[in-house]
């Protein structure tokens, strides 16, 4: 058996003459089991976070999405059209346009961004399982409007009598002082809510949907033209290829961009706030690491007798710091394996519990994810080669003749 090894598992496990050096290991254990605990409970947590915020683009977000490389709208001609039904990696897609316009309702108004879409965008997306009220109808003016839209303006579902008005500015150029007194510089439309979805606030407060022909006509728009076509692929599909065969169909004018693209900036906000955290509780981890090197200075003051017996029986300065480099390595090692159990079953039981809540309805978002494990084993095992190496370093030829 390795020498160095042997004995520095006996140091583990054997107590020391002296009460306080016992209380200073276990103390130091404590501190690292806790650390790992409290740092694998924490990754968890913003994993959980990372996937509930991201769920909501699942939902709302096609596989693929083409938007045009500059301006606002695009044309889709009918032979295009016919070019991505023939596709075989595609489960259906879906043409929208949208622009931003004046909502208006009882004398409460707000501005948001009106989305016309065909009859296959519930297809193409998960939109119609985030209805809160009522059904997805979106044939001639009905609409489907957020519920943060429909609490600023007060509107309620299938209310002919006072309609949600939706006024948008005429295209054209020149000064509004060059046009008629008499002639309005916008266009309107009349829509009746057939439902209301709730995804998250923002997006709540964001759209109201309706008829693709109906805001074509309100926008001036020709028949082929559109700001967007959303894609749901095949499952299983190769999303390389299609995206190829899309960008072959579509034409220079048009970039394609999967979910992740489309909220790349929700992905890069999560992703730093990932990255800050952990390095705050691996500053901790540091600190609380100074710990060790406490415990393995005393451990060689405790021990320094048998230190010595070890050198007039031959073994070498070098053997002697390993011994208490691999104790130190082996006390952090079983510090962060306890740690991980104790916060993997911390997660276990708010996964199947529920045991902290955000609301009554709502538990707080956890996700047990295997790379947690490793990144948290091996911080603490580096800290704990580090802490070793520092304090092993203190054994020397003046320590054994002291």
């Amino acid at each position: 058996m390795n020498f160095p090894f042997y004995i520095a598992k006996r140091y583990v496990r054997s107590k020391s003459s002296q009460n306080a050096v016992n209380i200073i290991n276990l103390i130091t254990f404590l501190v690292i089991v806790i650390g790992s605990a409290a740092l694998f409970i924490v990754l968890s947590g913003f994993a959980g976070l990372k996937s509930f915020s991201l769920s909501f683009s699942n939902t709302f977000d096609p596989d693929l999405k083409a938007l045009p490389v500059s301006g606002k709208f695009f044309s889709v001609s009918q032979d295009q059209e016919e070019k991505l039904g023939e596709l075989s990696g595609l489960a259906a897609y879906s043409k929208e346009i949208e622009e931003r316009v004046y909502l208006n309702h009882r004398q409460k108004s707000h501005v948001a961004y009106i989305k016309g879409v065909d009859e296959y965008y519930s297809k193409a997306t998960g939109i119609d399982s985030t209805l809160y009220l009522g059904s997805w109808n979106i044939q001639g003016q009905q609409a489907v409007a957020g519920i943060g839209i429909a609490n600023l303006l007060g509107l309620s579902i299938n209310n002919y009598q006072t309609p949600l008005v939706a006024l948008a500015p005429k295209p054209g150029k020149g000064s509004l002082s060059q046009q008629s007194l008499n002639a309005k510089p916008y266009k309107e439309i009349s829509l009746v809510l057939t439902g209301i979805y709730a995804i998250e606030e923002n997006l709540d407060k964001k759209y109201v949907f309706t008829d693709l022909d109906m805001v074509r006509t309100l926008l001036e728009k020709s028949q082929d033209e559109v700001s967007g076509v959303n894609f749901k692929l095949v499952p299983g599909a190769d999303t390389n290829t299609l995206e190829a065969q899309i960008a072959n169909i579509l034409g220079p004018e048009v970039v394609l961009k999967d979910r992740r693209a489309l909220n790349s900036t929700l992905h890069r906000m999560l992703n730093t706030e990932n990255l800050a955290t952990y390095l705050i509780f691996t500053l901790v981890l540091i600190i609380a690491l100074f710990n060790v090197v406490g415990a393995i200075i005393m451990m060689i003051l405790d021990k320094q007798q048998n230190t010595r017996t070890l050198d007039s029986l031959g073994a070498t300065i070098r053997e002697l710091r390993r011994v208490y480099f691999i104790q130190g390595i082996i006390v952090t090692s079983l510090g962060g394996l306890f740690g991980v159990g104790l916060g993997a079953l911390l997660i276990g039981s708010q996964i199947a519990f529920g045991w902290l809540r955000i609301t009554p309805s709502l538990a707080y978002p956890v996700e047990f994810q295997p790379i947690n494990i490793l990144i948290v084993l091996g911080t603490i095992v580096l800290l704990g080669i580090i802490a070793s190496q520092i304090a092993s370093s203190r054994v020397n030829k003046k320590l054994l003749q002291a």
